[in-house]
């Protein structure tokens, strides 16, 4: 930590004016202004030369001619903003800090060797990573920032980010402190388990033990959001600049940025459920007599995953509506109606646009896959403790702790796989541009190899039993049947969203014939695109169910009991990458930042055609990434749902296996359920739309009322697009994500008030589980189409503006803007959002189970 301080001091500070000299003739020219008029820059030509002009300045009053005011260069900010847990560190005398930091890890070592020596193992990988995140730190901060023009636009876009963020998760604290309390007042008034009864584990200690599992599950992924964040903002200016030089070193450092930020998101999630688990085990006094079985512990954890869930939710919704109201309201009146360029320093909404980026892409990813893990592990652990206990297995630990350890490795084997992708040893020889898709999937099948390789070892370590002593390889092949279907996933995305393969081409020719059949082409590939990944979801659930189900372990009865646990142990092997994946996903923001930073300096054209060729990438990978978070959010939440049904059982006191939807109320409970998934998509979307048409007013009125932008004669009022954006995306994300959390509440409640009147004790426990079925399968439907069809559109415009079929300016390119217009909140609001819904909805269902019954 002193060194992750230390780095994030030495990045922040800069102090100072850089002094700029007139030239005595001709040559080039750097001009800029000293007047105190904002905080947000502009660039220009001057004249006929290469120079650049940047100034934070926006206009008041009276504007000189650019070349007759100071040539001087100022910083962006008065005062720095370093985060709040930074200034605390680095206020702390360094020996204190040190003594600090031993004790903590002493007391984690301590817990975990009072626990389990795997978690001791887990412990000392996380830590090791974490360390290796501080060492990708420094690598690339150590990289030159390039020249002063690209620093003032990094540090515009870092602003923005820190403070949308900043306000941003203030009003997402606030609201899950209220839920907190409300999920204390329903913990104390409601029943017991048998289970909970005999290890006497009363209301008030289960209210105390779930609310604290919530807090620390939304902390921790408000923190893996921030850092998502924190990386994104410092790493695009270097990007930039190593563009400058060559493609694969900006390829490298765009690449080692996204790991580190995945690291940490990984590392946490893992961390956080190892540390939250020994810390129950060691308090509630587990396995000692008169207290709980180990095998109950994981329900406990049950409000971790889903605060994780709700902050990601939000954020996701927050930064995806941001993102993408900046974006359509920059390309509609820029590109379409002003015929300037994307990012151009002429478009007053085009830092607003850069900073959704970061917000939408990078700090939402980081708490949608750090929520993926850490519900994937939940449920794994609930089902493992499940299975050894029916199993009458001596030492349940393994099967309980296998997903942590799997992930363990996953920070391994992804940091290996980072580290694969290398620049060449001299910048300075010109060699042809490499394809970056390719050196980023050669880096994917090291981290395969490797992953399966230490999945095998792992089950053969965990899950090995006397009672099967062949369990442990049925489950082995069960992960590598996740991890296949991983690596099939990101190729079916590849395939329909690549503009190297024909659905992408045959969408952009579509555009040569007009809007209205580029929109048609559009929604008929998205529509299409379900119908793989939905083959290869359920080949996956059910050879994972079946290898599982023949694995030799059987309860009391004699009857097989694997099966469940097969699957969720696909689900790890599907997610035992997730730290390469999420890196790839990071990438693609990085290098679209990188693009708008070299577009505003007006750099020379050839580095922003690397820039494009990274940032066409980089919409690839952001759209395979959010298709692997779809598959596993599919295993996720059918284990969750399971988990479910067993948690209603213990409850109700009577077996709860199947759900009827020939009972009207439960198939009216499916009915609802579906409709969720579409009512939210549209609030989400529509909430884009209507932050967009601020955007677009703002944005015609800066051109009408200052005719001097277009000619560079006046400069346009960045920080107003950045507001108009910040509080409409504050204000629209309350009411998609309110109707997510309160639904299957009051639907559940509704009908377990009229199961007490007409008979029927479990009717509401059973709609609920419909809701939560029905609104699963839409979910990864609507989730399939939204997210395809969306990145389809975006590099089929990118694909005409390589060139082909009349290039940029062409009508062609017109009509795919507008495709990409359409596509940008289905791709990255709605379906990202939607991913996250329906893991959200499977842990509230969990947490709240009580209330239904």
């Amino acid at each position: 930590m002193v060194g992750l301080a230390g780095a994030v001091s030495l990045a922040s500070e800069r102090e100072g004016a850089f002094k700029i000299q007139r030239p005595s003739s001709g040559g080039d020219l750097l001009q800029g202004s000293s007047g105190d008029y904002g905080s947000f820059p502009v660039a220009r030509r001057v004249n006929s030369s290469h120079a650049v002009m940047m100034d934070d300045s926006m206009e008041e009053g009276n504007l000189a001619a650019y070349q007759d005011r100071p040539r001087t260069f100022p910083t962006m900010r008065s005062k720095t903003y370093t985060p709040l847990i930074f200034r605390i560190f680095m206020g702390i005398n360094v020996r204190v800090l040190f003594v600090l930091l031993l004790f903590c890890f002493g007391a984690v070592f301590y817990v975990g060797a009072s626990t389990s020596p795997i978690i001791l193992f887990v412990f000392a990988i996380c830590i090791i990573s974490f360390l290796f995140s501080i060492y990708l730190a420094k690598w690339v901060l150590m990289k030159d920032e390039g020249p002063p023009e690209m620093v003032q636009i990094s540090d515009a876009i870092r602003d923005g980010a820190e403070g949308f963020l900043r306000t941003q998760y203030g009003t997402i604290s606030k609201m899950a402190c209220i839920l907190a309390v409300a999920i204390l007042c329903i913990y104390f008034f409601r029943s017991t388990t048998p289970q909970q009864e005999t290890s006497g584990l009363g209301r008030s200690t289960s209210a105390y033990v779930t609310v604290a599992a919530f807090l620390l599950g939304a902390l921790c992924s408000g923190v893996a959001g921030y850092v998502g964040m924190w990386v994104s903002v410092r790493a695009n200016v270097r990007v930039s600049s190593a563009a400058r030089r060559s493609a694969r070193e900006a390829l490298q450092i765009a690449v080692r940025a996204g790991g580190l930020s995945s690291i940490v998101v990984v590392g946490m999630a893992v961390i956080g459920v190892a540390i939250l688990y020994a810390t129950f085990y060691v308090c509630l006094g587990v396995d000692s007599p008169g207290s709980m079985k180990v095998t109950e512990l994981p329900l406990l954890l049950v409000g971790y995953g889903f605060g994780a869930s709700f902050v990601a939710l939000f954020a996701q919704l927050g930064g995806g509506i941001y993102t993408k109201a900046a974006d359509v309201g920059a390309d509609l009146v820029g590109k379409v109606e002003q015929g300037i360029p994307e990012d151009d320093p002429r478009n007053p909404a085009v830092i607003a646009d850069l900073v959704g980026d970061n917000v939408g892409d990078c700090a939402a990813r980081g708490a949608d896959l750090f929520e993926s893990i850490a519900a994937e592990v939940i449920s794994a652990m609930i089902l493992g403790g499940t299975m050894a206990k029916r199993c009458k297995i001596e030492d349940p630990s393994g099967f309980i702790l296998f997903p942590l350890v799997v992930h363990s490795f996953d920070l391994v084997v992804s940091s290996v796989g980072i580290l694969s992708i290398r620049s060449t040893r001299d910048a300075s020889v010109k060699t042809p541009m490499e394809d970056p898709m390719a050196i980023l999937q050669k880096g994917y099948s090291l981290t395969i190899v490797l992953a399966v390789i230490t999945f095998a070892a792992s089950t053969r370590w965990l899950l090995y039993t006397e009672q099967a002593p062949s369990a442990w390889l049925n489950f082995a092949l069960c992960g590598l049947v996740g991890i296949i279907t991983a690596y099939v996933f990101v190729w079916i995305t590849k395939y329909y969203t690549d503009y190297k393969h024909e659905p992408v081409r045959m969408l952009a020719l579509s555009s040569s014939t007009g809007h209205g059949t580029n929109i048609i082409a559009g929604v008929s590939l998205g529509l299409e695109s379900t119908a793989l990944p939905v083959l290869v979801i359920s080949v996956s659930i059910i050879s994972a169910f079946w290898l599982g189900h023949t694995s030799g372990l059987v309860d009391e009865s004699g009857a097989p009991t694997g099966g469940l646990f097969g699957t969720a142990v696909a689900t790890m092997g599907m997610l035992s990458t997730a730290a390469y994946v999420l890196t790839m996903d990071m990438f693609g923001p990085i290098a679209d930042n990188a693009g708008g930073i070299v577009e505003m300096s007006q750099q020379p054209e050839s580095v922003r055609e690397i820039t494009d060729v990274l940032d066409a990438v980089g919409n690839t990978t952001k759209a395979t990434t959010k298709g692997f978070a779809i598959g596993s959010a599919a295993l996720a939440s059918f284990l969750l749902f399971s988990a479910y049904m067993d948690e209603v059982a213990s409850f109700a006191h009577t077996p709860f296996k199947q759900v009827d939807i020939a009972i009207p109320e439960v198939f009216v409970g499916g009915l609802l359920g579906s409709m969720l998934i579409f009512l939210f998509s549209a609030w989400a979307c529509s909430a884009v739309g209507r932050t967009a048409q601020e955007v677009v007013n703002e944005v015609r009125r800066q051109f009408i009322e200052r005719p001097g932008i277009m000619d560079y004669q006046e400069k346009p009022d960045y920080a107003r697009c950045v507001a108009i954006v910040a509080s409409a995306s504050l204000r629209e994300m309350i009411k998609p994500g309110a109707l997510a959390i309160i639904s299957p509440i009051v639907v559940g409640f509704l009908f377990r008030l009229l199961g007490q009147y007409t008979g029927h004790p479990l009717l509401g426990a059973k709609v609920v589980a419909a809701m939560l079925m029905f609104a699963t399968v839409s979910g990864i439907l609507m989730a399939l189409f939204l997210n395809t069809a969306g990145g389809a559109w975006d590099n089929a415009k990118k694909f005409i503006e390589t060139g082909a079929l009349g290039g940029k300016g062409s009508d062609a390119h017109k009509a795919a803007i507008t495709g990409d217009t359409v596509g940008d909140p289905f791709k990255d609001t709605a379906g990202p959002s939607i991913h996250v819904l329906i893991k959200m909805l499977a842990t509230i269902t969990l947490v709240m189970a009580p209330v239904f019954l």
